[in-house]
């Protein structure tokens, strides 16, 4: 199975994304979408599971924790998430939820880090071209047990 991850796109959806992704069986959104018709256009490629941002319109129909099931693996989306200070709420979840993947966005930076049986992602920034400031998604394939993570930079 393979999952193409992405954020903080502000309500720009890179052509090259379309590209990438074509062939992924989910998409997952770690927030900052930006406006609601991204989320139909990634629809069109695989189902899409997003969360909503820091920056997102409260009224966008988007909750702030989703956990999702996919390839016998469960994975929790939440925009904001600092890995080594986890607030209540996130604990909360993974007591309650106990997810194998945790996907963030937010700092605009890519992220890969195995802590304990977690993996914990940020795939980075995919919004509109600025000056210095790195794009990108990522590819999660789930090989058996196996989980492989490729980060795709975005010219």
């Amino acid at each position: 199975m393979k999952i193409g991850i992405l954020s903080d796109t502000h309500g720009h959806l890179d052509p090259q994304i379309l590209h990438l992704f074509q062939g992924v069986d989910h998409i997952l959104h770690a927030g900052d979408v930006g406006f609601p018709s991204l989320i139909l256009d990634l629809e069109a490629i695989a189902p899409v599971t997003a969360v909503r941002g820091n920056t997102d319109d409260p009224r966008f129909e988007l909750r702030d924790l989703e956990v999702v099931e996919l390839g016998g693996r469960k994975f929790l989306l939440y925009h904001i998430v600092d890995p080594n200070a986890l607030t209540e709420r996130i604990q909360l979840s993974f007591l309650h939820q106990a997810p194998d993947v945790v996907v963030f966005g937010h700092t605009h930076r890519r992220h890969h880090e195995l802590m304990g049986a977690r993996l914990f992602i940020n795939p980075g920034y995919a919004g509109a071209p600025r000056h210095a400031t790195a794009r990108s998604v990522a590819i999660l394939e789930i090989t058996g047990n196996e989980l492989t993570v490729d980060f795709h930079g975005l010219d």
